[in-house]
């Protein structure tokens, strides 16, 4: 065994320089793994970001459609209640003229009886 005592100042020196070159390559094996995690890491963080920008255009265009889609909707359903309403409007019309149709064989009638009771 070595005693502890009999260690020169040229072996220590030499010791810490063999420590502190481990330590380096220590610290540059880890950055060398980080910077290789880094790469896949900064590539898995594109293709997140590209699909994220896919659905956000998937989703704009979804959107546009149903808006579309409802526009088409109400455009139908404001023609519809417009044909109704003409139709409405066209039965009124027809019977106003028959009312007054049937007023004026009814004032005839009215008149004719009371010509008939004056002779």
């Amino acid at each position: 065994m070595k005693n502890l005592h009999d260690i020169e100042f040229s072996d220590r020196l030499s010791t810490s320089a063999q420590a502190k070159a481990q330590q380096l390559e220590r610290a540059y094996a880890q950055v060398r793994a980080t910077q290789a995690g880094a790469a896949e890491r900064g590539a898995a963080s594109r293709a997140r970001a590209t699909s994220r920008e896919e659905r956000a255009a998937a989703k704009v265009v979804a959107v546009s459609k149903l808006r579309l889609q409802r526009l088409a909707e109400d455009a139908e359903r404001a023609q519809a209640a417009a044909v109704r309403e003409k139709e409405l409007a066209d039965a009124a019309a027809q019977d106003r003229v028959l009312k007054t149709e049937q007023k004026a064989a009814r004032d005839a009638r009215y008149a004719a009886r009371k010509a008939r009771g004056r002779k």
